[in-house]
């Protein structure tokens, strides 16, 4: 097995992202834009954020769901979920609440991130609880821990040969349907390194489907800001060039070896949530401009890509379709 990939000198600022994207979802759900009854366990900072930065972690979170949702009614339960670059994301906890699921749950991240929520976990019965039951055990590493359906470990996405020995450990099924989801991770991740993993997913599993929230449109004024500021605080965003526009972003997955792809801007995703759900959460803050929030919407998408024929039909915009979803991951 090749050795892991060396430390990056930006690998310390993308790790600290994670810190910014979990005070900024428990700001969300502590102002009730939806439910998670686990954030607040690995997040205690109580910063109020911006109305912008509240409304757009609302629709980052209801657009993964709604995939999810789909995903998990296709597949009936019969599949797993890998989570990259995970964080402290909850899902899975509030998928434990739910009359959904899965086969089997893995997440990773760097080993200092996992290391962390590892330590969370083992610390809080209510956490560990879900994690356990009559007929597994629990079993701890100071960066991985595994768990009857629910593996989180600590890995280098750049190092292909470290992730499929991460997922031997983890009891991975390439046969079976199988979501990978990630929220702002190959942008930080170089272009190379970025399509021999995307290439390698494409060759190893048979059903799949790639679930990707990032940035878009980075080729004018407003994202020439938004790179500058996360290039102040030492994240050198190595997959830019994916984030040019919504056909650069459907090509990557395209050149890899995935069967089809489709991606909407933040902006359709958001009007794509039934009325209701929208004038709630609008009620909760005034905004000073909604210029700003199209402007954010507008630099960040959600990119779909599949493998096999199980999502080729996938269309979250379409309102008839997202009103009779079934509301059942704790967003509402």
């Amino acid at each position: 097995m090749e050795p892991p990939c060396s430390f990056h000198p930006c690998d310390e600022a993308v790790i600290a992202t994670n810190d910014d994207a979990s005070d900024c979802k428990r700001c969300a759900v502590r102002l009730g834009y939806w439910k998670d009854d686990y954030i607040g366990f690995f997040v205690r900072n109580q910063d109020r954020k911006a109305p912008e930065i509240n409304r757009g972690y609302f629709a980052r979170v209801k657009g993964v769901e709604m995939c999810v949702e789909k995903f998990l009614k296709k597949t009936d339960g019969n599949c797993q979920i890998i989570n990259l670059g995970c964080g402290f994301d909850t899902l899975y906890f509030r998928l434990r609440d739910t009359p959904h699921q899965v086969k089997n749950f893995i997440e990773l991240d760097f080993p200092t991130v996992t290391a962390r929520k590892c330590y969370t976990i083992k610390r809080n019965k209510v956490l560990l609880s879900k994690i356990h039951d009559e007929d597994g055990e629990v079993k701890l590493s100071p960066t991985d821990l595994h768990g009857p359906n629910y593996h989180l470990m600590g890995v280098d996405l750049r190092n292909i040969d470290e992730v499929d020995h991460k997922l031997q450990q983890a009891e991975i099924d390439y046969t079976l349907p199988t979501i990978f989801l990630a929220e702002c991770v190959l942008v930080y991740i170089e272009q190379n390194n970025c399509k021999n993993l995307l290439k390698w997913i494409a060759s190893k599993f048979s059903s799949a489907v790639f679930v990707n929230y990032e940035q878009v449109n980075m080729n004018d004024r407003f994202g020439d800001v938004m790179l500058n500021n996360l290039r102040s605080r030492g994240c050198s965003l190595a997959g830019v060039d994916a984030c040019i526009s919504l056909e650069t972003q459907m090509s990557r997955f395209l050149e890899c070896g995935w069967n089809g792809s489709r991606a909407w801007d933040m902006v359709q995703v958001y009007q794509s949530i039934p009325t209701p759900e929208r004038q709630r959460i609008e009620r909760i803050e005034m905004l000073d401009e909604g210029e700003l929030l199209v402007q954010l919407f507008q630099h960040y998408c959600l990119v779909v890509a599949w493998i096999g024929e199980l999502f080729q039909d996938i269309e979250i915009t379409c309102v008839n379709v997202v009103e009779k979803r079934m509301s059942s991951l704790n967003i509402d």
